[in-house]
């Protein structure tokens, strides 16, 4: 325990420990640290104070890099292609992850004991949220979601079940599937082909509020940056309930004319 953590523990520790987020969990993480790092806040101090609470479990962040990894540039380096999903993840990427996922617009960092299994199949299938991505798999797990200085319109975690009931909408068509040259840590390429998802007006955080009153999801502040708290299998039965129900259910619904 480092006496220089002291602010990043002060700030994260009641958050998991009141949500009782297990030491043996699986936490992903998804941040904009901006706000908390003008305020003195160490992208370090606040990866290991994670990893120290997570001594028995696995810590994971989003590594996306569909911005950069186009078919101009088809070409994905597991170690060199940077993410550009915020500092804090790029830090935990080249600093503290044991294994990031093979895939040239979603990849996700990991570290803890269930990381390279989690993060082994995500090539695998042709859409960037299935089964076989890490969110896929971590339905098994006792998973959360902890959102820093965003909200869940980032949480990748809701395209899972979208690309599993209604792939048509939420992802596009099989013929236009782009091929890209993925290279692993260990200097194998793989061909991976995946289908983009279109852009569509979504509404993500239309789920928080329905979970906040059924006590499933907590928010607040840091210092000022807001934070979110859910745990990824009530946040996926929720979103599952809703889809199934609506297959549109993820997007921003019409608003009623106002009489």
């Amino acid at each position: 325990m480092t006496a220089g953590w002291a602010k990043e523990r002060a700030a994260l520790l009641p958050i998991l420990e009141r949500f009782a987020v297990p030491r043996s969990a699986t936490l992903v993480v998804h941040s904009a640290i901006a706000p908390l790092s003008r305020q003195g806040f160490r992208a370090e101090a606040m990866i290991e104070t994670l990893l120290d609470y997570l001594a028995g479990g696995n810590l994971f962040m989003p590594t996306m890099t569909w911005r950069t990894v186009t078919l101009d540039n088809p070409h994905w380096d597991e170690m060199a292609t940077p993410s550009h999903t915020g500092v804090l993840t790029e830090i935990f990427r080249t600093r503290y992850a044991v294994a990031r996922s093979i895939h040239p617009t979603h990849s996700v960092a990991g570290s803890g004991p269930a990381a390279p299994l989690l993060l082994s199949r995500h090539h695998i299938d042709t859409t960037p949220v299935s089964g076989n991505s890490p969110y896929g798999l971590m339905r098994d797990y006792d998973a959360y979601v902890l959102m820093i200085g965003v909200g869940l319109e980032c949480c990748t975690a809701i395209h899972l079940p979208e690309e599993m009931i209604n792939v048509e909408l939420y992802v596009r068509p099989p013929e236009q599937a782009e091929l890209y040259h993925c290279r692993d840590r260990a200097g194998v390429v793989h061909e991976v082909r995946t289908r983009r998802h279109p852009r569509l007006d979504r509404d993500f955080p239309q789920f928080a509020a329905p979970l906040a009153e059924r006590g499933l999801l907590e928010s607040g502040a840091i210092h000022g940056c807001p934070y979110t708290i859910v745990a990824l299998r009530d946040l996926l039965r929720h979103v599952f309930t809703a889809l199934i129900d609506n297959p549109c259910a993820t997007l921003r619904q019409p608003q009623a004319a106002v009489v």
